[in-house]
């Protein structure tokens, strides 16, 4: 801190004390500002309980990957432990017999999955932000009464539609297709809920009525005010929805035929006699890497989010 600004806070005498102790090398600083929690650095303490916390999450995936790194002998052979410490080039052989598996197309599986998470997270955010915006900041005649119901829905699980999904799709001769997998996707309750209490706090009704003033349109007001202002909320709602729609396995093996997703090729890779557990375990880990890829460069977006939802609410 400048001697200026401590001569202004604490007296002349403390400039002159603060003056000659950054002459010899040494600030001062205030207790104030010694003790504000902001102004503290994290302790090895801190550090030491991070790694472990980060070696504890990323012990699953090592566990995968040095499975994948041995053959099904050395598998066989080890009992509550990883068959090896460290990776071989037998896991560069079961990588490539995966992607040259004769019962699976590994990219195609991989640009569906790509495909039907993508479309599911963007319109599950611009839906859910959307609705959030109009039950947030709009009045409309029961605008209660719905906001309630789209909640409950969060209590029915999603496998009483199965069936009737199943048969409505049937019938639009949906089946075996990438749309019945996108269209009951495109929006969710959670969602909803998420991106209306975000907008409540976070989008001042002043600018929404300033829009109104200036002529704005409603959709406009949205497109040019809200989605902006809910850029945070809908970072973290589009990672959520993307990590579900990869990893979602139950309806895609109800609703394909041939068409492939990830989760879908590992069953696969099991025989119906014998099973390679080499083989099944890179490629579990080979469907979890694309998530891994997406936490390490979106999951400042996803603190920033959180933290700005609990702030928020």
């Amino acid at each position: 801190m400048s001697s200026a600004l401590i001569e202004q806070q604490s007296g002349k005498g403390a400039g002159r004390y603060a003056r000659r102790r950054a002459a010899q090398g040494r600030p001062v600083r205030l207790a104030s500002q010694s003790h504000n929690p902001a102004n503290r650095r994290p302790g090895w303490v801190t550090y030491a309980l991070l790694a472990i916390v980060l070696a504890f999450s990323l012990f699953p995936l090592y566990y995968t990957m040095m499975f994948g790194s041995s053959t099904q002998l050395e598998v066989a052979q080890a009992v509550g432990r990883p068959p090896r410490w460290l990776p071989s080039t037998e896991l560069v052989n079961n990588l490539h017999a995966i992607f040259t598996h004769h019962q699976i197309n590994f990219w195609k599986a991989f640009g569906n999955s790509v495909l039907v998470a993508v479309v599911v997270s963007v319109t599950t955010v611009f839906f859910s932000t959307l609705a959030g915006f109009s039950f947030s900041k709009l009045n409309f005649r029961g605008k209660k009464a719905l906001y309630v119901f789209i909640i409950a829905t969060m209590a029915i699980p999603m496998q009483l539609g199965t069936i009737p999904m199943f048969i409505m799709f049937t019938t639009f001769g949906w089946i075996d297709s990438l749309t019945a997998l996108i269209l009951p996707s495109m929006v969710g309750a959670f969602g909803v809920f998420w991106m209306t209490q975000y907008l409540s706090e976070a989008l001042p009704y002043e600018l929404v009525e300033a829009a109104r003033v200036d002529g704005a349109s409603l959709f406009r007001t949205f497109w040019s005010i809200a989605l902006p202002a809910s850029r945070p909320a809908a970072a973290t709602l589009a990672l959520f929805t993307f990590v579900g729609s990869w990893n979602n396995f139950f309806w895609p093996s109800v609703i394909l035929r041939t068409e492939m997703t990830m989760p879908l090729i590992v069953p696969q890779l099991q025989g119906a006699f014998t099973g390679d557990h080499a083989l099944v375990m890179t490629g579990v880990f080979v469907v979890a890497l694309p998530l891994l890829v997406v936490f390490v460069f979106l999951g400042r977006q996803l603190v920033s989010g959180v933290m700005a939802g609990a702030v928020k609410g």
